[in-house]
């Protein structure tokens, strides 16, 4: 039973005291029920008013019982809201505690700021990737939302210093910008390449003279969210299959093909292996779309004897089982 259902009994429990004592009454002294109402209330009460009527001894008796019992359960009900406030307000400040110090350990992690429908979205799909991730919110709010989504947070004005500072933006390697306004994330944007030189910053912009500013402050990509969704209605309406063939691989359900990128290191039993000899396609069933060399250059469905070389990105489409597979075959000390 939580605190709330026992304060709730509680009361019902008062209630039944001070019933009891309108029946007793009633029944001891023989007075109308307006009579035993009062006689109820300024002996729960204690306001000591005088006596309805002289009290005969079995009534004092019955007097006296309703007041310990009254009176104490009074005191009870209080002791048990004050209870509820009080450890309510600590347990808010302890959990706040534990989850500052679990963003303080965080090394090499997401900063997501803006909780809005583009930053919420953002989170959930780089939270399916990896738990290394905080969201700063101005909005009073969405905490609520934050801690039904088991976010890491931080409540605050996400173009402060001591905010960003707080979310560990010295050690985190991306930050998006995903706020209202163009203006508050060219200024976010700013900040965060002033207090982190190194960090990857990815900015949402609402329109294209927007975007020129981002990257001059600093952002490393700017992405609209109104181009990208012009873009899929189009496509939508001229391209209907390769729409919907685009929204199965890039879908997030388990069950569907996908697409992935797997990086190769240096020391994966692939490196320097021509993609005939590599085996990918018979023991894994996947289809390799594309390889990203170090230089940027994509080489889109790439000949059956190109060489797998370290650091390349490999650009594949399969089952999620499969491509998870290839993960930990390619690259097995990360698993």
């Amino acid at each position: 039973m939580n605190r709330l259902q026992h304060i709730i009994r509680a009361i019902i429990i008062s209630w039944i005291i001070f019933a009891l004592g309108v029946i007793g009454y009633m029944l001891i002294e023989k007075w109308s029920f307006l009579d035993a109402v009062y006689m109820t209330a300024i002996t729960v009460t204690t306001a000591g008013f005088m006596e309805v009527h002289e009290l005969s001894s079995a009534g004092r008796i019955f007097t006296s019982i309703v007041l310990v019992a009254g009176v104490g359960y009074f005191f009870y009900i209080a002791g048990l809201i004050i209870q509820s406030i009080v450890e309510g307000e600590i347990k808010a400040i302890l959990g706040r505690k534990r989850l500052d110090k679990k963003i303080r350990k965080l090394k090499n992690h997401y900063i997501v700021c803006g909780y809005g429908r583009i930053g919420r979205v953002l989170s959930q799909l780089i939270k399916e990737e990896a738990n290394d991730i905080v969201v700063v919110e101005q909005d009073k709010s969405l905490v609520g939302v934050l801690e039904k989504d088991k976010m890491h947070y931080i409540q605050g004005d996400s173009s402060d210093e001591e905010i960003l500072a707080k979310a560990g933006i010295e050690n985190a390697s991306f930050l998006i910008a995903a706020l209202g306004t163009d203006t508050a994330n060219v200024f976010l944007v700013l900040t965060a390449r002033q207090l982190n030189p190194d960090i990857y910053i990815m900015a949402r912009a609402s329109s294209p003279n927007v975007k020129k500013k981002l990257m001059i402050a600093g952002a490393n990509f700017v992405e609209s969210p109104y181009d990208i969704g012009a873009i899929s209605m189009g496509l939508k309406l001229l391209r209907p299959s390769v729409s919907r063939f685009l929204a199965i691989a890039l879908s997030r359900k388990k069950e569907a093909i996908q697409m992935d990128e797997i990086f190769m290191p240096k020391s994966s039993k692939y490196t320097n292996v021509a993609l005939k000899d590599s085996g990918i396609r018979q023991d894994f069933n996947l289809i390799i779309i594309s390889i990203k060399k170090t230089s940027g250059e994509m080489l889109f469905n790439p000949h059956f004897e190109t060489l797998l070389e370290p650091e390349d990105t490999i650009i594949v489409m399969g089952k999620t089982p499969d491509l998870k597979e290839f993960a930990k075959a390619i690259n097995p000390k990360e698993t």
